[in-house]
Order: structure tokens, then C-alpha cells, then sequence
């Protein structure tokens, strides 16, 4: 396979691993230290009533408000909703999650949902976890890397498409009210340029070889142009769909181009890229796709490979950093140590040393951002959210078995250099932690 050369920094090659995502080998990684900052998270929180004109309510006259911002930090109130009246139990579903002009800061930390996960008992037990430990979010697909979109979107791109034609979420609306009612913060997973589906069924769309054929990766997946602005559209409307369905935020996930980016750009033509680069055009579906969310009054975030933090360039996929961080609500680096190579960050086998990877990739990311301010001082860029492992890479030599001890070794390293909030991922949505 080709590798992928970056600066005299560190060099990089991707492989496919077994649960679909991308694991990253860093080959060479300098020593560089990291400066670490503090984020500070607070807690603002509108009360609404039920049945009357939405009117603030201050946070000390209502116990239901006192009770959230407790679950919110991670205190159990295992009887609040029988303690409140049906006015107060409406307007404390209401309060936290709707579609208000000031949504709340809140320290989320959640786990990922498939849509079948999000359906059946298996989602009954995903919300027992929640509920019985400090969790408090969800995060579900609405569009997979598969293309299917997950729910009955009612938009005319997707009508002619079909990618709704088997959607698992038969209520969508239903559902995230479902969780608003149980307290639990709603994200939708939207997959965006690893599109298959669509690339089949709009090839003038997708990527194609310079000699006019279907582009395809190694696992013969075919991929849409991210340069295309129909392609952004097309997913705009999915999002806003799901907006429209009660979500408190919007999660773009595959906002890149393909991995081995020196080998796409010998066999990829990019007729649509008008002189634009890679990252410019990441940038400008991201500053658009907010735009346009903005009257659902969403929050919107992304997932970004890890070395996004500690790269200095694009890595050949289009996600930098600088140009990412002020279009975003939330960044979401995918700091699983598996993706990391022996020798990363000077750590001999990362996977077997989570707390370690974690406070490095998350201090460069730390970095990243308190450079962006000295840039910008008016600009804020966007909160960091990690993704933390929640499965065990089976497929390294040697590899540590991931369960709730690993995953707590995780956050308490993000904790102490100031990022409290955390997404813990696992591709079948099965989770060990406690």
C-alpha cells in the first residue's frame, strides 16, 4: 500500500481494520511537548413551562432545574420525575434539550447508538446504562457509511434517491423526545463523503478516475466528491431533518477525503475542486452546513482523526485543524490509542498505554486550540470533545483488552488536563462501562 508522507515531523499510512473505521499508523513522531490548557464548561440552563408562553425561569425557584444541573454533573436522581408535577415534569423534559434560542452548555458525556441499537431492547439497555451512571447523551446514526439513511426523511433528495427506503427509525421525533423526557442529551451521527449509496445512484457525484470511471478504495468502496456542492445539499437536508426531529446537535462524521491522499490524487479527477484545496473544501461545507442550521438552533460538531491535533498539514484528507476548530461547536478528535503506531507520542505500544495517549493527543489538541485563540482573540473555536476507545484491537501485537478500567483510565486523563467531556465509542454498541 502507498504510503502517505507528511512533514519531516512524523509520516503516516492508514490500514482498514475490522470494525469498519481507519486505523492510523504513525510511523515517526517528534518529541515536541505539549502545552496544556483549561477549559472551562459552564452550565446554563433556560426553564420553559408547558402550555404557555415560553418565559425564563430563574434556576432557584424550581427544583427540576436544580435536579438537571445535578444529573448533568453526573448525580443520580433516581426519583425526580415523581417529585415533579405534570407542569414542572413537562417543562424539565422541555428545558434542556429544546429547540430554545440559548441552548445549554453542558458537559456531555455519552456513548454511540447504531440505529438498530437505537430501536428494541437493546436501546431500553443503552438508556439503563445512561441512567445508572453519570452518562447523559446519546449519539445515533441517522446516515451510516453505508449511505442508508436511517429514518423516514421527508426531503425531496432523499425521496429521489431512496436511501430512506429502509429506514430502521420508524419515529424519529418520537424517539429523541423519548430521551428528552429520560433526561438524556440527543446527538445525530451524520456520515457524509463515504457515501456508496449515493455515489451508485448519482456517479456525475461521485469520485471518478481520470479516465471517467467509478473511483473506488481498497475495500471497493466508492466515495462522493467532497468538492461537490450537491453532494452538500444532499446531506444539509438530512441534517436539517434531523434538527427538525428535536436532535441538540449535529454530529458530521467522513468530513475528509479519502485516506492515502497522494495515491487519490493520482487517480482521482477533482473537476469540481475550482482551484479550491482539500481543506478549503471541508471548511466550506462545515461553514455552510452551520449556516443553514443555525434556525434549528443546533449545536454542530465533527469528528476529526486523531492526528488532526498533532498534524501540521492536512495529512492528505482534508482535515486541518485551524481551518476546522472556527466552523465547529464542538471538534471531536478520535483519539483511540489502537490508532496510534509503536513509537507514538515516544510510547512503545500506545494501545497498551491509554492514559498516556491521551493526555498527549489531547494536550496537542489543547494546543492547537490556544493558538487559534492568540490568532483570533475574538474567535472562539470549537470545544473539544474526545472519542474514546471502547473496543479491543484483537488485530495488534501485542494489545490490551478494553474494559471499564481502560475507559475510566481515558477520561481521568482528559479530566486532568481540563476536557471533561468525552464520547466513548464501540462499533456494535456494546459497552463495559460502569
Amino acid at each position: 500500500m502507498p504510503r502517505l508522507t507528511h512533514t519531516n515531523a512524523w509520516e503516516s499510512r492508514y490500514f482498514p481494520y475490522e470494525d469498519g473505521q481507519i486505523r492510523h499508523e504513525v510511523m515517526r513522531m517528534s518529541g515536541q511537548g505539549c502545552r496544556y490548557g483549561q477549559l472551562i464548561c459552564l452550565l446554563t440552563i433556560g426553564l420553559f413551562a408547558s402550555g404557555c408562553t415560553a418565559e425564563r425561569l430563574p434556576k432557584e425557584e424550581t427544583s427540576a432545574q436544580q435536579q438537571f444541573a445535578a444529573r448533568m454533573e453526573g448525580i443520580a436522581s433516581d426519583n425526580r420525575q415523581s417529585q415533579l408535577s405534570p407542569l414542572m415534569a413537562s417543562a424539565q423534559r422541555l428545558a434542556p434539550f429544546a429547540n430554545t434560542d440559548a441552548k445549554p452548555d453542558i458537559k456531555v458525556k455519552g456513548v454511540y447508538a447504531t440505529a438498530w441499537a437505537a430501536v428494541g431492547g437493546r436501546f431500553e439497555r443503552l438508556v439503563e446504562l445512561i441512567e445508572q451512571t453519570d452518562l447523559n447523551a446519546m449519539v445515533i446514526d441517522v446516515k451510516t457509511d453505508s449511505g442508508q439513511v436511517t429514518f423516514p426523511a421527508d426531503t425531496a433528495m432523499v425521496k429521489e434517491i431512496g436511501s430512506a427506503s429502509h429506514s430502521m427509525i420508524a419515529d424519529l421525533a418520537g424517539k429523541v423526545e423519548e430521551l428528552h423526557r429520560r433526561n438524556i442529551y440527543t446527538i445525530a451521527r451524520l456520515v457524509v463523503f463515504k457515501d456508496p449509496y449515493l455515489a451508485e445512484r448519482k456517479p456525475e457525484w461521485a469520485m471518478r478516475t481520470k479516465t471517467g470511471k467509478l473511483w473506488r478504495d481498497p475495500k471497493g468502496t466508492a466515495w462522493v466528491d467532497p468538492f461537490r456542492e450537491e453532494v452538500w445539499r444532499y446531506n444539509q437536508e438530512i441534517a436539517a431533518a434531523a434538527a427538525s426531529a428535536g436532535f441538540d446537535e449535529i454530529q458530521f462524521d467522513y468530513i475528509r477525503f479519502p485516506e492515502n491522499g497522494k495515491r487519490v490524487d493520482e487517480e482521482v479527477a477533482f473537476p469540481a475542486s475550482n482551484g479550491r484545496s482539500k481543506a478549503d473544501a471541508v471548511q466550506q461545507f462545515l461553514h455552510e452546513s452551520r449556516t443553514k442550521l443555525a434556525p434549528y438552533r443546533v449545536k454542530v460538531s465533527a469528528d476529526v482523526f486523531g492526528m488532526t491535533a498533532s498534524s501540521d498539514n492536512d495529512m492528505g484528507i482534508g482535515q486541518l485543524w485551524a481551518k476546522m476548530a472556527p466552523e465547529l461547536d464542538i471538534i471531536c478528535p478520535m483519539v483511540y490509542p489502537s490508532h496510534y503506531a509503536d513509537g507514538a507520542f515516544g510510547i512503545a505500544h500506545p494501545d497498551l498505554q491509554p492514559y498516556r495517549v491521551i493526555q498527549r493527543a489531547l494536550g496537542d489538541a489543547l494546543a492547537k486550540n490556544e493558538a487559534l485563540r492568540k490568532q483570533s482573540p475574538a474567535a472562539e473555536p470549537a470545544a473539544i470533545r474526545p472519542w474514546l476507545q471502547s473496543f479491543t484491537a484483537v488485530w495488534l501485537k501485542p494489545h490490551l483488552t478494553y474494559g471499564n478500567v481502560e475507559i475510566q483510565e481515558q477520561i481521568k486523563a482528559a479530566r486532568e488536563i481540563g476536557i471533561e467531556e468525552f464520547l466513548i465509542w464501540n462499533s456494535g454498541s456494546n459497552y463495559s462501562y460502569r
